[in-house]
Parts: structure tokens; C-alpha cells; sequence
């Protein structure tokens, strides 16, 4: 399993070389070539919205992803540590047109990724995005 990873600083000008570099990971890791693009835009909304997450609630710390390579799948997971509040806490302040926004995303996301995981809590958020690599599609010898 060879993992890369990345982090940067929440900008969106940082958000094109996370695209850059996952596209080249995932070829190299037999993604097909048909699927690079749903790869390189899935991947530019997530970071897209970490970085959104991050400026909107003043964090510094890096936007983290992770590219896995597996045997038969190849996966990305983007990072923030924004603090997701649960929107059932009471005294929590919602903000309608984020929430929208976030929401947006995550539904574009979903629309370009089959797998598709979304975890979050109070220290932060992951989506996980896995595609099939070729070595998956191979008939059993």
C-alpha cells in the first residue's frame, strides 16, 4: 500500500496542485483514464470546501489529503479541522447559506464518486473517495 500525502496552506490557489497531484497518482495507480477527470473534480471540491472551512473559521493549520493505493482501489481522503457542530446542539449557530453551501458540495461530490464516506465532528471533517484501479477489473486467473 503506498500512501502520498499532502498539505496546505487553506488558499485556492493551493487547490489546482492537489488536483494536479491526485490525477497523477491515480493514473499511476491504474485508475482508469476514462475516470480522471471525476477524480481531478471531485478532488478540487473537496479541497475546495476545506479551504472554504478553514477561512471561514479562521483556522491556520494545513488542509490535509491523502492519496492510498491499493491493491484493487485507489483512495483520497481530504481533510479539514474545522469544528462541525451538530446542527441538534443547542445554542448552535447555523448560518442557512453555508449550510447550503456545504451541502452543494457534498452532492456534486457524491454525483462524481460511487464510494463516497463523509465523517465530521468537533475537531474536524474527512471525505474518503475510493475508485476501482484496473488490477480490480482483471478477471481471476
Amino acid at each position: 500500500m503506498a500512501t502520498v500525502e499532502l498539505r496546505f496552506s487553506a488558499l485556492p490557489e493551493h487547490v489546482r496542485t492537489a488536483r494536479l497531484v491526485a490525477a497523477a497518482v491515480a493514473r499511476r495507480a491504474g485508475v482508469d483514464e476514462a475516470v480522471l477527470d471525476e477524480v481531478r473534480l471531485a478532488v478540487g471540491e473537496a479541497c475546495s470546501r476545506a479551504v472554504g472551512l478553514h477561512q471561514h473559521g479562521g483556522i491556520t493549520a494545513p488542509v490535509m489529503v491523502s492519496l492510498i493505493e491499493e491493491e484493487k482501489q485507489f483512495s483520497i481522503e481530504v481533510g479539514d479541522e474545522a469544528p462541525h457542530a451538530s446542527p441538534a446542539a443547542p445554542g448552535a449557530a447555523v448560518d442557512d447559506a453555508e449550510v447550503e453551501e456545504d451541502e452543494m458540495g457534498l452532492a456534486v461530490i457524491s454525483g462524481l464518486v460511487d464510494d463516497v464516506e463523509v465523517t465530521a465532528d468537533e475537531a474536524g471533517g474527512r471525505i474518503r473517495m475510493t475508485w476501482p484501479t484496473a488490477s480490480a477489473m482483471l478477471p481471476p486467473v
